[in-house]
């Protein structure tokens, strides 16, 4: 019998563990209070398995096991995204129905958090011994920018080996690289009094909302879903979309897009303001980069995306933040330069906000070998190799660790939408594979 198997001791804890982690309403866009709370849940719960811990300023902390000198690492996240609207069922509850799991942070990320920590439990209960330690590595803001693992390595050691189950099965080899920007002006439109639209620049948002002074009619052949509902002199304007992660904007419906469409198109250039102008000259409803000129694409990772996540207009001012993928060839400063440029003749500042570059682990590696050795070791298939849009903590590694894990291509995780679930079968089989992999590394 496989190692791994083992972790299926544990599955009624393991999912006792996850129903209180996910109750925790860890958002970090809305602050670092929450994720502190699930960070030191975590950490409470591993001193009662007898593990060791450390809180690294409550923005990280691991949980370890053995004391060798070789240092193996497991990186997951605590914090997820807002819960948005459309669930059918709580998002802050563990839901259990028709042999799939529910919850915001169920397959992003802590599930794959609660099932490292019974790994290193399995570890521990069956004595395995090494010359090696191993540390499962918590973090609080994954999802607004991985200041947390910066932080956290400017004080602990780089792990030798790791790997971070925050994707997709089989082993990601490249992350394109993730620029997040914000494009800021003042508000001179003469009919839009405010806009607030999406909630995470990392998310496709499903709701945009603008009050304007005027009414207004919704012209032939628009594309979307929109309500007007006129109180006396205002209207406002509330624009419905789906929800998708950034990294597949085709994937989701813009509310933000195609709302600014539909207004330019209903009051025209030159009373809409420079925001919506600008907007709608060099993006559009695409997803791709094209209409700024920044499209780019390579045989390692594929094509550029761009998700126009927040919009915020008031009396005074207007921006919106962008979220931009690029693939693992491409130069950020060009693309920083283009939109710098055009952004100019409309008044508008670009603000860097966050810059992750890409990661392109060569397919020789270490830790490549050993995740193959396991995912083969409980599933008789070898994994492929893929590059993803995606942005984990793989890339603070220093080429010494992937994503892997821990969701299987044939299951919809509705990550970072509505419903957020996994097959119960199918994260197990994950636990099996993540403990697999821990095991080797640790041993060998």
């Amino acid at each position: 019998m496989s190692f791994g198997k083992k972790i299926l001791d544990y599955k009624d804890d393991i999912l006792k563990d996850l129903a209180n982690i996910v109750a925790i309403d860890s958002v970090s866009v809305e602050g670092k209070k929450k994720p502190q709370q699930a960070l030191e849940y975590m950490l409470n719960r591993a001193d009662e398995m007898g593990l060791t811990t450390k809180n690294v300023d409550s923005i990280a902390g691991h949980i370890q096991y053995g004391n060798g000198k070789k240092l193996c690492g497991v990186l997951t996240h605590l914090d997820v995204v807002p819960a948005g609207e459309g669930w059918n069922v709580p998002p802050f509850a563990l839901t259990r129905k028709n042999g799939r799991i529910y919850g915001r942070g169920v397959a992003d990320d802590k599930g794959a958090a609660v099932a490292a920590m019974y790994c290193l439990k399995a570890l521990k209960d069956n004595n395995i011994t090494a010359n090696s330690k191993i540390r499962l590595i918590l973090g609080t803001n994954e999802e607004t920018g991985m200041t947390d693992m910066e932080h956290y390595f400017s004080k602990e050691q780089l792990p030798d080996i790791s790997f971070t189950p925050d994707s997709d099965y089989g082993i990601c080899q490249c992350e394109k690289g993730i620029l997040q920007l914000t494009l800021a002006g003042k508000n001179d439109s003469s009919v839009i009094c405010s806009a607030k639209g999406g909630s995470a620049v990392n998310a496709v948002p499903d709701t945009a909302l603008f009050v304007l002074n005027i009414g207004i009619t919704i012209p032939e052949n628009s594309q979307g879903n929109f309500l007007v509902n006129k109180e006396g002199n205002i209207t406002v304007l509330t624009s419905k979309g789906t929800a998708a992660h950034a990294m597949e904007p085709h994937k989701g419906f813009n509310s933000i897009t195609h709302a600014v469409k539909m207004l330019y198109a209903a009051v025209g250039e030159e009373k809409s303001g420079t925001l919506v102008r600008f907007i709608n000259k060099y993006i559009g409803i695409s997803t791709d980069g094209s209409m700024l000129g920044i499209n780019q694409s390579d045989q390692q990772s594929g094509n550029l995306t761009l998700n126009v996540g927040v919009i915020d207009i008031n009396s005074n001012n207007a921006s919106v933040k962008l979220d931009i993928r690029y693939p693992v060839s491409t130069n950020c400063k060009f693309i920083v330069d283009s939109i710098t440029k055009l952004a100019e003749k409309y008044n508008l500042q670009v603000t860097v906000e966050s810059h992750l570059s890409p990661l392109n682990v060569p397919i020789d590696s270490e830790i490549i070998s050993t995740l193959q050795r396991a995912y083969k070791e409980i599933t008789g298939e070898m994994p492929d190799l893929y590059s993803t849009g995606g942005g984990t903590y793989a890339r603070t590694l220093g080429n010494r660790g992937v994503a892997f894990g821990p969701v299987f291509k044939s299951d919809c995780s509705n990550m970072h939408k509505p419903d957020e679930s996994l097959d119960e079968d199918k994260f197990f089989l994950h636990a099996q594979i993540c403990l697999e992999a821990i095991y080797k590394m640790f041993t060998e």
